[in-house]
């Protein structure tokens, strides 16, 4: 795998757990009556996701990068509820997951002239 592409995804995965995980946190303080601290907690991780997409390729524009991490964010949303949750994804869960993954690669990957 390309350097860049393989730095891309990373960047990807890494805001993704930065967005569920701050998320996570916030929903712990907020409905599970969990310590303010929590919160505030993920309200820094959600500032940290807020940046990492600004480290995609330089030829990469906002709506692109966005774009292409929506489709991140289902597969990882989905990995997390199976790992954290325990609610085992479902067929319907894994392709829709899959598909999503595919459009990242055509959004971000895809050779242009």
């Amino acid at each position: 795998m390309d350097a860049v592409i393989l730095r891309s995804v990373l960047l990807f995965a890494l805001a993704g757990l930065c967005e569920i995980g701050g998320g996570y946190l916030v929903w712990l303080w907020l409905r599970d009556g969990r310590a303010v601290w929590i919160g505030v907690i993920g309200g820094l991780v959600l500032f940290l996701y807020g940046i990492l997409p600004t480290l995609q390729p330089e030829d990469a524009h906002f709506g692109r990068v966005y774009a292409a991490y929506g489709g991140v964010f289902v597969a990882l949303s989905l990995l997390w509820g199976w790992w954290v949750d325990g609610v085992r994804p479902d067929r319907f869960d894994l392709l829709g997951g899959v598909i999503a993954l595919i459009g990242v690669g055509v959004i971000m990957y895809a050779p242009r002239g």
